[in-house]
């Protein structure tokens, strides 16, 4: 009888500790086919090193650090909000981590959406590449777990009464859309710019905010099929997906680009301001 009970509850200890390991929603993380780019000598050549630039808030931007449930720290600019306010814009990087381009273009928002808080999330825990070849690095060394946790760090921060959107470009277009997924009911919307989709329907479902999709139709890794794809599992997924194609490079919205389209960018950026207007 001892024999037979130990060995139902040795079953039941392997069953489920199987049973988490493989279907615990942090073990099934894995790089996105963006990160996987990154390491290519092609995708590094598509990006122009970033001019140089170095930002002084006007607006109380500051540096803060919150802590993350993987029991570490991450860091992010924080522009307030003149008065209390719960409604937040999570502002994700480039690949070339958070700079102050990144910076500047946190504050741009700010300014425009008056009453909202803006807090531009540092992914890379303080890395910030200069060159191609380390942006690279970065962003195809970078931890799936650890983005997720940094992302779950910054929606504790805020706190379970924040309206939550999210913007980005490059790797930061897709941290947007996985933010969305991750910020549950709090999220109000999603701006991506040319960042890579989710292709897995079932996450999709689980989103509680529509997307504005902005990207570049001149560029091969993101590329229009890729995009009418993203458009089609949205729609499988129930969910509402608003999409723009730009004749115009990856990188486009970037004015440290010499890619830069200017009238692309413009476009773009008012039909993503009056979108995040119109979710606070």
């Amino acid at each position: 009888m001892n024999k037979l009970l130990l060995t139902l509850l040795v079953s039941t200890v392997s069953y489920f500790g199987f049973s988490q390991s493989c279907c615990s929603p942090t073990s099934s993380l894995k790089k996105d086919d963006m990160q996987l780019m990154a390491s290519t000598k092609e995708f590094q050549k598509a990006h122009a090193e970033p001019l140089p630039y170095t930002h002084v808030s006007l607006v109380g931007g500051e540096m803060i650090q919150f802590k993350t449930p993987d029991g570490q720290t991450a860091n992010a600019f924080l522009i307030k909000a003149t008065t209390k306010s719960n409604k937040y814009l999570f502002v994700y990087q480039e690949w070339w981590g958070l700079n102050d381009h990144i910076k500047k273009q946190a504050e741009i928002f700010y300014n425009d959406l008056k009453d909202v808080n803006v807090i531009a999330i540092d992914m890379y825990d303080g890395k910030i590449a200069t060159t191609a070849e380390d942006a690279g690095k970065y962003m195809s060394g970078a931890d799936p777990k650890r983005l997720q946790s940094i992302i779950q760090g910054a929606v504790a921060y805020v706190g379970p009464k924040a309206k939550i959107a999210s913007v980005g470009w490059c790797f930061g277009g897709g941290l947007s859309l996985k933010s969305a997924l991750l910020e549950g009911k709090q999220a109000v919307g999603c701006v991506m710019y040319y960042g890579m989709p989710e292709k897995d329907v079932e996450k999709l479902k689980t989103l509680h905010c529509d997307v504005l999709g902005l990207f570049a139709a001149k560029e091969q890794w993101i590329s229009p099929a890729v995009v009418a794809q993203f458009e089609k599992d949205m729609s499988a997924a129930g969910k509402k997906v608003k999409v723009k194609n730009y004749d115009a490079e990856h990188a486009f919205a970037n004015p440290s680009n010499p890619k830069f389209d200017k009238v692309a960018s413009e476009d773009a950026y008012s039909l993503a301001i009056n979108y995040l207007k119109s979710k606070f």
